[in-house]
């Protein structure tokens, strides 16, 4: 067994801790809110262009954008290894996690989801419109007309898929590929949110959309799975549950919380999960935010166990 095997395994509790304790990073110090702003650079001009080129167009900034994300990555990673010699032990390992799990903070962010659900709750208690004005800071979607009922629905979808997209989904690329990973990850997510939609955005936004739903594809049937391991029976509902969504991906973390609150879940006009289940209340917003705490714990530790058993932490192989 040698300490680079286990490299990566120490630095996912340090990103979480740090997640915990501080939060976001300022924006302009944000990797994502880069990405962002790359991708914001080509809006305009992709979504006046005919379809062919607007998909050519969209994939080639997009294909740009991810090799200089994945190259500053590589250079982060490579400076923290190379320039530590974290195979050494000691301090010079525990200070290469360190350098690694904040490096990895910013492509994750489930301390600012869970406070973002809690504040649309806390809003709607006050009022039926400052619950639809928080719960709009949180999705894409017009929230003006949305009854209290819909708008804790929305809340709690949003935190269900969220936990995949921006916290486990993360998790499982760097388990897999390293910093590189999450970050190629986290950039294809971002570019899903932007670019992403019907319309305007048809052509343009297509590879991206598809690039995010092969990515993610993994991920989000282990975040589905996490959640209701407790309860397996629900296995054989949530199969038929997750193929409700039009998204191959989102219907697998949102019916999995649709199950384990048996409450009905839904986006009218477009499904409802759990159509047998009860009408949300105040209360399943809690519930909900400790059914998805205990799913990203699960899941952290089996992702820093996988790391190290990826590059030989439990059979003492080469790193």
């Amino acid at each position: 067994m040698t300490p680079m095997s286990w490299l990566l395994a120490a630095a996912i509790p340090v990103a979480l801790v740090v997640d915990r304790a501080f939060g976001e990073p300022p924006a302009r110090a944000h990797p994502v809110v880069g990405m962002g702003r790359w991708l914001g650079l080509f809006g305009d001009r992709l979504c006046a262009m005919r379809p062919a080129a607007a998909f050519i167009g969209g994939a080639m900034a997009w294909s740009v954008g991810a090799l200089l994300v994945v190259a500053i990555a590589v250079g982060v990673e490579q400076l923290v290894i190379l320039g530590l010699a974290p195979w050494l032990g000691g301090w010079r390992f525990a200070l290469a996690a360190l350098l690694l799990g904040l490096a990895l903070k910013p492509l994750l962010a489930w301390r600012m989801l869970r406070d973002e659900v809690a504040a649309v709750e806390a809003a709607l208690e006050r009022s039926l419109d400052e619950g639809r004005e928080q719960l709009s800071r949180l999705v894409s979607r017009d929230t003006r007309q949305l009854s209290p009922t819909e708008v804790r629905e929305t809340a709690i979808e949003t935190l269900a898929e969220n936990l995949n997209d921006s916290v486990i989904a993360p998790l499982f690329w760097f388990v897999i590929a390293g910093l590189p990973g999450a970050a190629l990850y986290r950039f294809a997510n971002t570019a899903d949110a932007m670019w992403g939609y019907r319309g305007p955005w048809e052509w343009a936004g297509k590879w991206a959309a598809r690039a995010d739903d092969l990515l993610s594809w993994i991920p989000a049937r282990l975040t589905g799975l996490a959640m209701i391991a407790t309860r397996p029976g629900l296995l054989p509902r949530l199969l038929r549950e997750a193929a409700r969504t039009p998204s191959p991906n989102g219907g697998w973390s949102m019916g999995a919380m649709a199950l384990r609150l048996d409450r009905a879940l839904s986006k009218p006009g477009h499904y409802r999960l759990h159509p047998a289940g009860g009408s949300v209340t105040a209360a399943d917003t809690l519930i909900a935010r400790r059914i998805a705490a205990r799913t990203l714990l699960a899941l952290a530790l089996l992702g820093a166990l996988g790391a190290a058993a990826l590059r030989g932490g439990f059979a003492g192989g080469p790193a």
